[in-house]
């Protein structure tokens, strides 16, 4: 069976392998480990978007802070089997966005999870939320992230 590897309306995507210590007694991808496979595959995206970004450089670390997660689990993911994370951005605000996320098996193509996470500017050295920078909001906009609509 062929699976997708790139999807309309979705501009990344990053693969991970369950491994053994990923699964729950049950034998199935725990619960805990969904977020790990979104946070590797959002993380990527944003490498994608900024070519100076690091998660662990304060050098080279971008104003973003992960503030909320969520999660609707579909299919359990097996050991062994490729998973794909799909990601776009979302709800673009001066502050935040959210980026959704859709989990998919390489193995089947089946839905394992979809879900979003939101992502708020922040200011490591003030320790404080922060207005995103422009280039990482125009490096959105360009990925297709679409500002949320005044009420």
């Amino acid at each position: 069976m062929a699976v997708e590897t790139t999807r309309e309306g979705w501009p990344f995507s990053h693969v991970d392998r369950v491994r053994f210590g990923d699964l729950d007694a049950m034998r199935h991808l725990n619960n805990v480990a969904f977020l790990g496979f979104f946070e590797s595959a959002r993380i990527a995206y944003i490498q994608s978007l900024i070519e100076r970004y690091s998660p662990v450089d304060p050098e080279r670390a971008v104003g973003l802070i992960f503030a909320e997660a969520h999660i609707n689990y579909r299919s359990p993911g097996l050991f062994d089997e490729e998973v794909r994370t799909f990601i776009r951005p979302r709800a673009l605000k001066r502050s935040s966005f959210r980026a959704e996320f859709l989990m998919t098996s390489d193995t089947d193509g089946r839905t394992l999870a979809e879900g979003w996470g939101a992502l708020v500017g922040y200011d490591y050295v003030a320790d404080k939320a922060t207005p995103i920078a422009e280039a990482i909001a125009a490096a959105l906009r360009a990925s297709g992230g679409e500002a949320e609509p005044e009420l």
